[in-house]
This record gives structure tokens, C-alpha cells and sequence, in this order.
């Protein structure tokens, strides 16, 4: 069968015709298209899991958020039942996440999330003005501090870190009595502690808006129990393995994610004030659309239409 060139040329551009009234082509497997996120359950993590959910969304895709205590998030990741946590604090889970780093059955995403961030030991202003300043200080508070020292959610590293001072009598701490909770019931203790004017220890940590909402200061001498600088701290992006492979698309959009602590405390303070992590995520995303522009730099939509404009119309911008 022959083919005038005239003849060729017409099919041809028939042909592109088609093409480009044809629906662009997904840039990841219908298997990517629900990002299984786990939520350590931490406000700054509800809160962050909450804009990259938003954003997702914006793009076609499907995010699924399972809230999971630390070590079963990261038994998540290993078993690819989970695609991704952006909950990784270092250095206070470091000792946890090492055997699934060796192991290569969880991926760290570079460089963190979240730099500038910190978390150790706190107390209320007017027991820091009164002479509570330094880890060695605490002891020598014993009565006033009623024995106890108020950590997270049992199986946490931080509270491992906290025994481990306890029983090994560190900074004079041997019968000290750690309290754990979760970060709400923790903040509920502390509160109650501050309207009555009483002594209290807790895990402090910022971004959160703990730093604002409380007058509290942060104790010194920690001899690195909570990482140096006295409780410095990243954040960082875990995958399932295979994730950035698997999913490129989506985890192109994963490895893009960066925040700050003020945009963190901003939206954690709509998050605590009982708004949906989704609403204070959308309204923080419409007042700061800037945001989206490195997030979402080569990002496509689930579908493979250009991601930006897709996510500031689902946003109504």
C-alpha cells in the first residue's frame, strides 16, 4: 500500500489532533493515587500531613492520613502499608529509626523538612526566674516539682530519653516519676500547673504554639540527652522504600515539602483552637500561596496537567 506524501502529511496531523485532544497521560500507577500518610499524632505533624493532604488533593490524587504512634509508624513505612511520614525529629528518634536506616527498609528524605526546630526540657517563667534554669536545677527542686516530670505518649523516644535519666539517676533524677500522655493530655496537665501557679517540668519543643500561648522558658545543661545545642532539631521526610520510585509524581511533590516554624505555629494555633487540620491548612494555603510555588516545582497533577494552576483553582485562588 503506498502513501502520497500529501496523503502521509494529513494523517499525520490527524494523528496529533487526536493526541492532543486525548487526556494527558497519569505520571504515576492508579496504585500511587492514594498517598498513605501516617500521623504521629504530634500537632506540627497533624498540621503538616494536613497542607500536603491539601495539596495532593489539588492534584487528583487521594491522601489517606493513619494516625500511628512512632514505632508503628515506622513498622508502617518498613511493611509499605504507609507511603510517607513528614514526623521524623532528629536527634530524639534517631536511636529508633537507625535499625530501619541499616536495614534500608525506610528512606530519609535530604535535606529536613523542618530546621530551626528544638525540643527538651521546659518550665513555666516564673519557676525559671525563681531559679530553675538548668537541667542540674531540677533535683534540687524536688518538693516543689511534686517528683514528676511530664513527658509525650508512652513509646515515644523522648520519653525513653527521660527514663533512661531516671533510672540511671542522671542530673540527680533517680525517683523522679516520668507522667506520660499524649501532647494534648500533657498541655492540659500544664496549663492547669500554670493557673495555679505550681512547679512543673515538661517536654517543651518548638515549632508549636506552646512558645506563644505559654510564658515558658527553656532549661540549658542538657549535656546532649536530647541532641546538642541543648535539644536542637530537624524534621524530616520518611518513605516506604521503593516510594520515590514507585510514585515519582507524588514523591517529587514529597521530596519539594519545606516549611518553617512560623508557618507551623500559625496553623498548629488553628489546629488546637479545634479547627479541622484540612480548614486551617486551606485557609493558611490561600493567605500564602507563595508556599506552593517550590512545593510544587515540577509536580504534575494525577492525571499530568501542569500542577500549580490545578492546585490554586481547587484552592479557589
Amino acid at each position: 500500500m503506498k502513501f502520497s506524501v500529501k496523503a502521509l502529511l494529513a494523517h499525520l496531523a490527524c494523528l496529533a489532533a487526536v493526541l492532543a485532544a486525548s487526556p494527558a497521560l497519569a505520571q504515576d500507577p492508579p496504585a500511587c493515587r492514594a498517598v498513605r500518610f501516617a500521623d504521629i499524632g504530634w500537632t506540627d505533624i497533624t498540621s503538616t500531613t494536613a497542607l500536603a493532604s491539601t495539596v495532593f488533593e489539588g492534584l487528583g490524587y487521594q491522601p489517606v492520613t493513619t494516625v500511628a504512634s512512632v514505632p508503628i509508624s515506622f513498622a508502617g513505612l518498613k511493611s509499605k502499608q504507609l507511603d510517607v511520614s513528614l514526623g521524623y525529629w532528629w536527634p530524639v528518634q534517631e536511636k529508633a529509626i537507625a535499625p530501619f536506616v541499616e536495614s534500608k527498609s525506610i528512606q530519609v528524605l535530604q535535606p529536613p523538612n523542618l530546621t530551626g526546630a528544638k525540643a527538651t526540657f521546659a518550665v513555666p517563667g516564673y519557676a525559671y526566674d525563681a531559679g530553675l534554669k538548668t537541667f542540674a536545677d531540677i533535683a534540687k527542686h524536688r518538693d516543689q516539682l511534686d517528683g514528676k516530670i511530664y513527658g509525650i505518649e508512652p513509646g515515644s523516644s523522648a520519653n525513653a530519653a527521660i527514663q533512661k535519666m531516671i533510672a540511671n539517676n542522671q542530673f540527680g533524677l533517680g525517683g523522679f516519676k516520668l507522667i506520660e500522655s499524649s501532647e494534648a493530655g500533657m498541655l492540659v496537665s500544664v496549663d492547669r500547673a500554670i493557673r495555679e501557679k505550681k512547679w512543673v517540668v515538661f517536654l517543651g519543643w518548638e515549632p508549636h504554639p506552646m512558645n506563644i500561648q505559654i510564658d515558658m522558658k527553656y532549661l540549658t545543661g542538657s549535656d546532649g540527652v536530647f541532641g546538642p545545642n541543648d535539644g536542637e532539631a530537624r524534621v524530616y521526610t520518611l518513605t516506604s522504600p521503593d516510594f520515590l520510585t514507585r510514585c515519582p509524581n507524588a514523591g517529587k511533590l514529597v521530596s519539594n515539602l519545606r516549611f518553617s516554624t512560623q508557618l507551623e505555629n500559625v496553623v498548629m494555633q488553628s489546629v488546637m483552637n479545634k479547627e479541622k487540620p484540612v480548614e486551617a491548612a486551606k485557609a493558611y494555603l490561600k493567605k500564602n500561596p507563595q508556599v506552593l510555588d517550590a512545593w510544587l516545582a515540577g509536580v504534575k497533577t494525577y492525571d499530568g496537567k501542569d500542577g500549580l494552576p490545578a492546585v490554586k483553582a481547587y484552592l479557589g485562588l
